[in-house]
């Protein structure tokens, strides 16, 4: 006998599967597009109406000429610097009213949410619908509405001048006089009126969703509710806070009307320049080029709040 033995065979190899009829494989195919399908409209919109306006205004932004010769793309940047120089004051502006405006709704919107979601009971529907009714109403009708509540001649004025309370916000920069309208005052209260539901109702959703166990769980451990609201309550509803920060602040600042309707030339915004650059003096550049500045400046505050407010939920 040889002292070698023979090397193993390896066993063979197992016969490939059957290939599936063609039918099934059409049928599997069709399962497959069956999202992107429904996903097609929504796309098509906003390629339609988002992403071509936003590539024309970008060609715009660097455009040069007038309304007479025609505007030709020449590459011009420099109107992107001409017009953060020029217009940087109505810039800082916007910003300010609108992180003022956004304080406000959520310190006016916040016991409002929490009262609907813990206290409201059978009233809940009831309070929510009082909430989203303004919204049945027409923005320029709201803010008209105001135009009228802060007039000189109205209860609001008088009664804030009887207490003298204007002799305070006249000194802070905030009226002038015995007067509210035209005024940063009324900017403001305007933009936080017409802009305190979007702060509501994320507030609410986040709210209704916190386990009432946890508020009784806290009691158990004999912690006081203010204990109670700070340690568990308002951690649990960040994600609400910082929506609805969102929701008021993006919109606010690029807001016009009511500056335009409340204020006056030295309360102007940033929206006001750009509705003025596109319908007034036709410089369609500059007005382009300040769409893209306030963009980009908004895009730049949200990433940053939104890494600090360390919400996982929105990142």
């Amino acid at each position: 006998m040889s002292a070698t033995t023979a090397p193993k065979q390896a066993p063979p190899a197992p016969p490939p599967p059957p290939a599936a009829p063609a039918g099934v494989r059409k049928t599997a195919l069709r399962k497959k597009l069956v999202p992107y399908w429904l996903l097609l409209p929504g796309i098509l919109w906003l390629v339609i109406f988002f992403a071509a306006p936003l590539v024309y205004q970008a060609s715009t932004s660097v455009q040069t000429g007038s309304l007479e010769e025609g505007f030709k793309v020449t590459w011009h940047f420099q109107t992107y610097w001409d017009a953060l120089t020029e217009y940087y004051p109505q810039f800082l502006r916007s910003v300010m009213y609108a992180a003022t405006a956004t304080v406000l709704c959520l310190l006016l919107g916040y016991p409002l949410a929490y009262l609907i979601a813990f206290r409201a009971g059978r009233w809940r529907n009831l309070v929510m619908i009082l909430v989203i009714a303004p919204f049945f109403t027409s923005f320029l009708i709201r803010t008209l509405a105001w135009k009228t509540i802060l007039s000189d001649s109205g209860p609001v004025v008088g009664v804030l001048n009887s207490l003298h309370i204007l002799d305070v916000t006249s000194q802070l920069g905030l009226t002038e006089g015995e007067r509210v309208l035209a005024t940063p005052l009324a900017v403001v209260c305007g933009l936080t009126y017409n802009f305190l539901p979007f702060m509501v109702l994320p507030l609410y959703s986040s709210l209704e969703r916190i386990d009432g166990r946890l508020h009784e769980a806290a009691g158990d451990l004999y912690a006081k509710p203010f204990t109670t609201f700070r340690k568990v309550t308002f951690p649990l509803s960040m994600p609400g806070v910082v929506a609805g920060t969102l929701l008021t602040f993006i919109p606010a600042t690029g807001d016009y009307i009511n500056a335009e309707l409340l204020g006056s030339t030295d309360q102007k915004m940033v929206g006001n320049v750009i509705q003025s650059q596109f319908l007034r003096v036709l410089d369609y550049p500059t007005a382009a080029a300040l769409s893209f500045i306030l963009m980009a400046a908004i895009l730049a505050m949200v990433t940053v709040y939104i890494r600090k407010s360390g919400t996982e939920d929105l990142v």
